[in-house]
């Protein structure tokens, strides 16, 4: 007897030559509403459920394909004679392959915008596939003998797959079952999410890489895309990324997107030890680097355009040891002067795509979840507190110093000077202490520079320490017990202060 190939579609990508494939292996194809006459008016033999069932599709089409002689055929075990011979009596043909996608639940969820009127929750509703979920699992369970397809990307696998006989190996059976599952769970996963106002979140992991180890050699490490997302980023070269690798290339290429102007960000243990921006890349590179080169060691450097020649030069010839190089691409020049240097890990990352704009993060045994710190403090937001103005460069150099100090670890503070860090302080318990660091950091150049602090000053002595060292202007959120206390300090020392009304703490 003939294979039989369920095919029931909601996206059609694809589906033309994957029938055709499938009847030129000896399927016979049954199919439902728009999915059987695409299949007919391409000119492919195709049989209705209803043909199949003797019972017409019902309730606007919702009822379809749930129905013994679908489920039957997908489910009932071939290697059991009791199945077969039930199968037999209850005129029920076995289905072999099952073809389905589902219902836009997802695209339509995006297209209400947050809208929660009856219209909107009822048209949501009407996305909720019922039958194609149904079908997916049923053949997932049976994949000992059922091949289910659920992406218009693997029509070309399974027929690639499949022998004289139309079957395809159990380990590509059991692969594409998983991905049903996977599917199906993602979907109800969102569904639920939706519906209970965000009470529950359904998130599912896919695409596992193993990682080199994790934080610590003697600990393994994992990493895992959201399933149904493609990734973001490609590792064009280098060792496998560990752990730490992935993680301070994220805080990296997050820091560096900030900028408009070109920029470069250089990130060592999760925060950044220098950070610039310039209209010339090399430039920025440059200076992110003379922040501070003693840190600069097994370094990830981030770009926020695409990596030139000139940037691998000036890693090469002042011998900086980069574990990893993240940028938006990386020109051909790039990349060929790259392969002298193989232990380099090149990442090249989708601009704008690079995180989902959520954060989850584990804590006691269950997830922390947040929405990133995209709030872009500019002029406007800012508000003089002193009796001494900020000049028109040093508003630029103090907006440049926030969005450098919100991407280090908290108590963070940074000296800034020409839209480039000096020196920085970060992931201290004192905020007078993160001054200091990046008071010694700085040196010399702290002389004119500015500084921005990531939260309020509990107390004058950052700004004593501050103005002990030439530091010119000052941006921090306010909003301390002491605001006046700080703000007289700057008032007596003659330094202009500007607030922000924005805290930009980083744990």
């Amino acid at each position: 007897m003939a294979k039989r190939a369920l095919i029931s579609v909601y996206d059609k990508e694809g589906l033309v030559p994957f029938v055709q494939g499938l009847a030129g292996k000896g399927y016979e194809i049954i199919s439902t509403g728009g999915t059987a006459k695409v299949i007919s008016d391409a000119g492919t033999a195709v049989m209705s459920v209803e043909d199949v069932t003797g019972f017409p599709a019902c309730f606007s089409g919702r009822v379809k394909t749930l129905h013994p002689a679908i489920a039957g055929g997908i489910l009932f075990d071939r290697s059991k004679e009791e199945h077969a011979s039930e199968a037999a009596e209850q005129g029920i043909v076995a289905i072999d392959l099952v073809c389905v996608n589902l219902y836009p639940f997802a695209e339509t969820l995006k297209s209400l915008d947050g809208a929660t009127d009856a219209a909107s929750t009822a048209k949501l509703i009407e996305q909720i596939d019922i039958g194609g979920v149904t079908l997916l699992r049923a053949a997932a369970k049976n994949m000992a003998d059922v091949t289910v397809v659920c992406e218009s990307g693997d029509y070309e696998l399974v027929l690639g797959e499949m022998d004289g006989e139309g079957s395809v190996s159990d380990e590509v059976r059991s692969q594409l079952a998983a991905k049903a599952f996977a599917i199906t769970a993602a979907y109800d996963g969102l569904i639920a999410e939706a519906l209970s106002g965000g009470e529950n979140i359904g998130v599912v992991l896919g695409g596992k890489k193993e990682l080199r180890y994790g934080e610590n050699p003697h600990q393994w490490g994992t990493y895992y895309s959201h399933f149904g997302s493609d990734p973001c980023w490609t590792l064009h070269q280098g060792k496998e990324l560990s752990y730490l690798n992935v993680l301070d290339a994220d805080g990296a290429i997050n820091a560096v997107s900030e900028f408009d102007r070109p920029a470069a960000v250089l990130v060592k243990h999760a925060t950044p030890c220098g950070i610039a921006e310039s209209d010339d890349l090399s430039d920025a590179f440059q200076k992110a680097y003379d922040c501070d080169p003693l840190s600069a060691f097994g370094v990830i450097v981030a770009l926020n355009k695409p990596c030139t020649k000139e940037i691998i030069q000036q890693i090469t010839e002042q011998k900086i040891f980069c574990e990893v190089l993240i940028a938006p691409g990386f020109d051909a020049d790039a990349l060929a002067l790259l392969e002298k240097r193989p232990k380099v890990r090149a990442i090249s990352v989708v601009p704008d795509e690079h995180c989902s704009g959520v954060t989850y993060r584990s804590a006691l045994g269950g997830t922390l979840v947040q929405n990133l710190d995209t709030r872009v403090v500019t002029e406007d937001y800012l508000t003089v507190v002193t009796e001494s103005k900020p000049s028109k460069e040093q508003i630029q150099d103090l907006l440049f110093a926030w969005k450098a100090v919100k991407h280090s670890k908290s108590n963070a503070i940074v000296f800034a000077s020409g839209s480039a860090t000096v020196g920085i302080g970060a992931g201290q318990t004192s905020r007078v202490d993160a001054t200091q660091i990046a008071a010694r950091q700085a040196g010399d150049k702290a002389a004119g520079a500015v500084m921005a602090s990531d939260a309020f000053f509990p107390f004058p002595d950052s700004v004593e320490e501050a103005a002990s060292m030439g530091i010119a202007a000052i941006i921090q959120p306010g909003g301390s017990i002491r605001d006046e206390e700080v703000i007289a300090k700057a008032n007596e020392l003659g330094i202009p202060m500007v607030v922000t009304g924005v805290r930009g703490f980083r744990h």
